[in-house]
């Protein structure tokens, strides 16, 4: 792990975007991180920024709507754990969406330099109502239409581009519902 963090403060780059790549492509190569089973994101800096694995509900709800997108916007992609990159480091959506057209403009990245469509993040315990702020507004700069939020009951919130204090209803996909059901049975 060291080798990341002394080849992120050597790489001098005035762009984020550069430097969010360069660190990140030295973060898939480290075989440290890539055995660790925490979640690695990446903060301005090129500092590596790990978090426990989620609750398994986390999970579950990740696939459900992924699933949903799916279904219900069958002319993208689903993506999971996606990570783009933000002025703010690389960091990992939850679950995104994303036109086909976008798609394959970033084909072959390892690293999105242009937010999916839709970006949704499962609210784990941890998230303060400012990290979620923080992450909304990294997630419209990077080129989001849509923030979706998950909370723990399964209440989904939709925050537009063209007005993301006010939650509102997805135009990208209005027939999501506003509550997901996952059977936990």
């Amino acid at each position: 792990m060291a080798s990341v963090l002394e080849t992120a403060g050597s790489i001098d780059f005035d762009d984020q975007t550069a430097f969010n790549l360069a660190v990140w492509e030295k973060v898939l190569a480290d075989p440290f991180l890539a055995g660790v089973p925490y979640r690695v994101e990446t903060d301005r800096y090129g500092q590596i920024v790990m978090t426990p694995p989620p609750a398994p509900e986390h999970g579950e709800e990740q696939f459900g709507i992924g699933e949903l997108l799916h279904q219900l916007l069958p002319g993208g992609h689903v993506i999971t754990e996606c990570p783009v990159s933000t002025r703010e480091g690389v960091k990992g959506v939850d679950v995104v969406w994303m036109s086909k057209a976008r798609r394959q403009a970033q084909r072959r990245k390892k690293c999105f330099t242009k937010a999916p469509e839709i970006c949704v993040e499962v609210i784990s315990p941890g998230n303060t109502p400012r990290e979620l702020r923080e992450k909304k507004a990294l997630y419209f700069e990077a080129g989001a239409k849509e923030v979706w939020f998950c909370h723990g009951d399964g209440r989904m919130e939709f925050f537009l581009r063209a007005a993301p204090k006010k939650p509102g209803v997805s135009i990208l996909c209005p027939r999501f519902p506003e509550r997901i059901q996952i059977d936990r049975a």
